[in-house]
């Protein structure tokens, strides 16, 4: 136990050394997320087309945006498995002691780690645009670990994915058809009310709609009800892509 954690944590802190020495993706990931909140929160927030429960809807969305883009970098978090298999380093890995679940547990929460960081960036554009957060530390320090947990077990479902994809083409193809569905079948951008039935079973269904409600319920609305099913929800998720993950990892290699 002892080694697979101290393996998890020399694994999280190459990935902070690599991001020490290359922040470029973090500000070029975060346009997209921006634009989504000057430009479409803005807009839709004037047209006050969408019933947000007296949250203004830049506030509301923020959550929403925060989570796609860590989402995002989890999804493709993949393309470096699938770079470390073509250039042999998993081979390497694979014929150590370390357990197959403790380099996809640290993988994964290296890739959690890597989404905080996007995290730093985007939450201070949402206050320059009057986003008022709710003045908690500890419910700011519950959701930065909601999407900790959260984008590792995106980055386990990538590492899965990773095992049957053999190309990286390929495999970029399979995380753009994951992500948007994902973000548009969720409470990102409209309340649960909105969806007609068949994609409100989806949200139901759908991982990402419990982590955007646990973070803007920390973050934004401070109304705690709901947050023990989301919790409970995410753990499972989180514990499944793990589960999942570790079984398939040595498929990566044949």
């Amino acid at each position: 136990m002892r080694d697979s954690l101290r393996n998890i944590m020399v694994m999280i802190e190459l990935e902070i050394r690599r991001m020490r020495h290359d922040r470029t993706e973090f500000y070029t990931r975060a346009v997209q997320p921006i634009l989504w909140l000057v430009i479409y929160g803005t807009i839709m927030g004037a047209a006050k087309v969408i019933p947000t429960g007296g949250i203004p809807y830049t506030a509301y969305i923020t959550p929403g945006i925060l989570i796609h883009s860590t989402t995002f970098v989890s999804i493709f978090f993949g393309l470096t498995i699938v770079w470390e298999r073509d250039s042999g380093i998993l081979k390497k890995l694979l014929v150590t002691p370390t357990s197959r679940y403790a380099i996809v547990a640290g993988r994964s929460m290296a890739a959690g780690v890597r989404a905080l960081f996007q995290v730093v960036i985007i939450i201070p554009v949402a206050l320059l645009i009057g986003v008022a957060f709710v003045p908690n530390p500890a419910y700011f320090a519950m959701a930065f670990f909601v999407i900790f947990i959260s984008s590792a077990a995106f980055a386990a479902m990538s590492i899965f994915l990773a095992s049957l994809m053999k190309t990286r083409e390929r495999f970029m193809g399979i995380g753009q058809a994951i992500t948007f569905p994902l973000f548009f079948a969720s409470t990102a951008l409209y309340p649960l009310e909105m969806m007609p039935h068949a994609i409100r079973v989806l949200a139901a269904f759908n991982p990402m709609s419990y982590v955007i409600d646990a973070v803007r319920s920390l973050i934004i609305t401070g109304n705690l009800a709901s947050l023990p099913i989301d919790l409970g929800a995410i753990f499972l998720f989180f514990v499944l892509m793990l589960a999942v993950a570790s079984a398939s990892f040595k498929k990566i290699i044949e």
